[in-house]
């Protein structure tokens, strides 16, 4: 069978539609029985030999004559038909749903669900189709699916969705506390023993032959802390002077990571530091008592609003975190007081 390019879509005549589109999901309908195929399904009808030529092209020809950025998304589309989906581009015609198609514009494909296609107007996955060394800024990342295609042709499936970072940890503290500025730390002398066990902040600077109970505050746990009203410097001020040495150590970051770090407290989720996994925080939905700690529930990178990532560094942080049984959450805030989006990264198999 052969098939004519036509203003960007490929024109099938014959029992098209019966053969291609009602029995198998490619195209969109015409009259009477043609189908127009986008260029990725003439592809791959190409490549299983259901086609024989585009406009006098073979499968060799037609797919080496495409536009920059063609394989990757060809070699998504057959991955996913492999996997036994349906799938249509994301553009108008295709996309038989009640749903505005403009939502469609920044994506690649969409993919029904097993047993569904085109004209069920069920959608399993938005799928968005990067190369390993593509740019991809956070203003651009919504929930849907990034296919991340390698150097080899590999595939790596990022599912990207909205992310709400609430706990249940809820902590009155029964007295205030007195600190040192020491450095980029703050000790506590004599501290108020729920300040760690029931609100966990700190770490207890303890061990053989110590004398004195310290409890050791980071530079963001001690600025929460004072900007409550729990806990004074003995030089007499607080916040500020936490504020601004904790801007001389980490210039700008340190409002943004102090800005996050409140609103999960605020959220009663417990954020502690995530330096051992490559994160700002490793954070806990529900702490009963530091002495009857679980496991933290995910890691929170905070970035800013224009922040833009490389596919290999989400892949990276993905697979941290899921090594280790954690989601990593991205939380993009600006120095600005801007409204936080949370956004939560995993791997997928589709």
């Amino acid at each position: 069978m052969d098939a004519v390019l036509r203003d960007g879509e490929i024109h099938v005549g014959g029992d098209a539609r019966q053969r291609f589109h009602d029995s198998r999901g490619y195209g969109r309908p015409l009259e009477g029985d043609r189908i127009a195929l986008a260029p990725v399904e003439a592809a791959h009808l190409l490549y299983r030999g259901d086609l024989d030529t585009v406009s006098g092209q073979g499968f060799q020809e037609f797919l080496t004559t495409r536009e920059p950025g063609f394989g990757p998304r060809f070699l998504v589309y057959v991955d996913l038909r492999d996997r036994g989906f349906y799938l249509s581009p994301a553009r108008a015609g295709w996309v038989q749903t009640e749903r505005d198609s403009d939502e469609f514009a920044a994506i690649d494909f969409v993919v029904y669900p097993r047993g569904k296609g085109p004209r069920d107007g069920e959608i399993a996955y938005r799928v968005t189709v990067v190369g390993e060394r593509a740019e991809i800024r956070a203003a651009s990342l919504t929930s849907g699916v990034l296919a991340v295609v390698d150097e080899e042709g590999d595939l790596t499936y990022l599912e990207v969705s909205g992310f709400d970072p609430r706990g249940e940890t809820e902590f009155d503290p029964d007295e205030a506390a007195m600190g040192t500025l020491l450095d980029d730390r703050v000790l506590v002398w004599n501290p108020p023993e729920s300040l760690h066990e029931d609100g966990f902040y700190g770490q207890p600077l303890a061990g053989r032959g110590a004398t004195h109970e310290v409890l050791h505050l980071s530079l963001l746990e001690a600025a929460d802390l004072a900007a409550r009203g729990i806990l004074q410097l003995e030089s007499g001020d607080g916040f500020e002077r936490l504020l601004e040495r904790g801007r001389t150590v980490e210039g700008e970051r340190f409002d943004r990571r102090l800005r996050i770090y409140r609103t999960l407290r605020d959220r009663a989720a417990v954020p502690r530091t995530g330096f051992k996994f490559g994160a700002d925080f490793r954070v806990y939905r529900a702490v009963e008592s530091a002495s009857e700690l679980g496991h933290s529930e995910f890691l929170v990178r905070v970035r800013p609003p224009d922040h833009v990532f490389g596919p290999r560094d989400l892949a990276l942080d993905v697979r941290m975190a899921q090594g280790v049984r954690k989601r990593m959450v991205f939380a993009l805030n600006g120095a600005n007081g801007e409204q936080t989006r949370w956004l939560a990264v995993g791997r997928l198999t589709p």
